[in-house]
This record gives structure tokens, C-alpha cells and sequence, in this order.
């Protein structure tokens, strides 16, 4: 367990979800990981964006959706200069989706696209620095992408964030572990041909469980679905990617004893039945990546 009040640049430090009906989604997610939802800083100037507690403390953001924008869950990585770091994105052939944008007395925010086509999000901290409890149950615990050009991604996020990625086989592709000052902080799996053909590259946060089977089966009994089912990966821990009443897409994970303060090592294919789920396009709306990437 860790209780976090800074986080250090070119680290995850924050996730927030986007939502058409924020009210079911608190009472999802309250359920789900006994969060409770707060107003983060004064509604005029934040827009109403909430915030999700556990043990009072931070741990996730909320915001309402508008448009036709698909709900989804962003990564955010912590920065000094949120101008800076949109320079060096857009010199790196990323492109800016939000540009940095001031939310007086809590902080600043972007939101970029990288160049296979992964959302994230970048966190200029003020009052609030970012995510204030990591790695226990009901808080983010890993944050992994998943690439289609694995090579791409490794010189963007370095060029970014000063990342050096060490890339290793796994099963039928690859893991690549992002270490940045010496400490691993987020990790990539290369995107072979068993993922769907129309899912981009993307970003996934993982939030902690104790028991990751009946985390998912509660999902489900909450109006949630499940994407991938719960399975063992050695000395890691137990997993499965999740969607919410709304279908944005998550995964938790029960890390395993031996492994209780390491990172987990590999993100599962989505595609792990022979059938396919019924609801896989409703819990892989990517729409809007899709559109930014068609107008670039």
C-alpha cells in the first residue's frame, strides 16, 4: 500500500472516467470499491468535476460526457510544465486533443494523443497533486498500454518523458517494461493478431482487488459486464478487464503475496474465447481515438 502526496515527473499520478450519467456511475463504482464521490474545488470552477475517495483520500476523477464521445477511463502522468510537455508531444509526432487547461486551484491538465494512437493525459499538480492512495485495494495499482507499434511508442514516451523501455517476449508478442530514474512505472504489450483489428492502441488502468472472481462477479450484479474473465498470471497476481453499466473498460487485479509491491507484467488479449462476447463492440467504444486519427 501506498499513500501518496507527490508524484514524480513522467509517473502515473492520476486516472479519471468520463461519463453520461455520473449518478450510476458513483453508485457502480461506489459499490464496486466502496468509493465515495466529492466535489473536487468549487463547481464554478471545475465544471462539477467530481472526485472519487477512498479512506479519504483521493483516488480517481470523475467528469460528465458530453458530446458523442464514448465513456473511458485516461491516464494521467505527472509534469512540471503541462506546456512544455505539449511542445515535446507535438515535436514527436503526438498530437494535442486538450490543450493545457488551467482548473484554478486544483491543478492543470492536457489531453494527447501519441503517434500509434493511444489517449492519455498529463497532470500539472497545484492543490491537488493526484491519486493519494496507489497500490491497495479499491486504488490504481498499474497502468499498462497496449501497442500496435511497439517501437513507435518506445521513442515517443522516451523522447516525452525521458522513459527507457526494455522490451521481452511474451507468449506471442512482447512486454516492454517503461523504467524511468531506475523504477519501473508502467509497462506495454505489443498488440499481436489476436486483438480485434479495429481496437487501437490504448491505455489501461488497473485498480487493486482482494479477490479478484468476486470482484468480478459484484461488477456484474452492479450492472457491469465482464470482458475478459478472471485468470492467473504467475507470480503476479489474479486479473480480468471489466466494464462499467456505461462500457468504459477497466481492469483489477489481486496481486499475488509474493508480488504484493511489484508492478504486474502483461496485459491480457481481449480475444480469449472462441465465441465472442456479446458485448465486446459496447465495451470497446473507441470511437473518438478513431476519429482523431482519421483527422490527422
Amino acid at each position: 500500500m501506498g499513500y501518496e502526496r507527490e508524484h514524480a515527473p513522467g509517473t502515473p499520478s492520476w486516472v479519471d472516467l468520463t461519463s453520461p450519467d455520473v449518478v450510476v456511475t458513483a453508485r457502480f463504482y461506489g459499490g464496486l470499491f466502496g468509493w465515495e464521490t466529492a466535489v473536487l474545488g468549487p463547481v464554478e470552477r471545475t465544471g462539477g468535476y467530481l472526485a472519487f475517495q477512498t479512506e479519504n483520500r483521493y483516488v480517481a476523477g470523475l467528469g460528465r460526457l458530453t458530446g458523442d464521445e464514448p465513456p473511458s477511463w485516461t491516464t494521467y502522468f505527472a509534469v512540471p510544465d503541462a506546456d512544455e510537455i505539449e511542445a515535446a508531444v507535438v515535436a514527436n509526432g503526438g498530437a494535442t486533443l486538450v490543450a493545457p487547461t488551467e482548473m484554478p486551484g486544483v491543478g492543470r491538465m492536457a489531453l494527447f494523443i501519441d503517434p500509434p494512437g493511444a489517449v492519455f493525459g498529463v497532470w500539472q499538480s497545484g492543490e491537488v497533486r493526484g491519486a493519494e492512495l496507489i497500490e491497495a485495494p479499491g486504488a490504481m495499482c498499474w497502468n499498462q498500454m497496449a501497442s500496435r507499434n511497439i517501437e513507435a511508442s518506445k521513442r515517443f514516451y522516451g523522447s516525452v518523458f525521458g522513459w527507457a523501455g526494455v522490451t521481452t517476449p511474451y507468449e506471442t508478442s512482447s512486454y516492454t517494461a517503461f523504467r524511468h530514474n531506475g523504477a519501473e512505472v508502467a509497462g506495454m504489450v505489443e498488440m499481436d493478431r489476436s486483438w480485434p483489428r479495429d481496437l487501437p492502441s490504448h491505455w489501461m488502468t488497473y485498480f487493486g482487488v482482494d479477490d479478484c472472481d468476486a470482484a468480478a462477479d459484484l461488477a456484474v450484479d452492479l450492472g457491469g459486464a465482464v470482458a475478459v474473465e478472471p485468470f492467473d498470471m504467475p507470480q503476479v497476481g489474479r486479473t480480468a478487464v471489466l466494464g462499467d453499466p456505461h462500457g468504459a473498460v477497466f481492469s483489477i487485479l489481486a496481486v499475488a503475496p509474493e508480488r504484493a509491491s511489484t508492478a504486474i507484467r502483461a496485459e491480457p488479449s481481449v480475444v480469449v474465447d472462441e465465441e465472442p462476447h456479446a458485448l465486446d463492440d459496447e465495451l470497446f467504444p473507441f470511437s473518438r481515438v478513431e476519429a482523431t486519427r482519421r483527422g490527422h
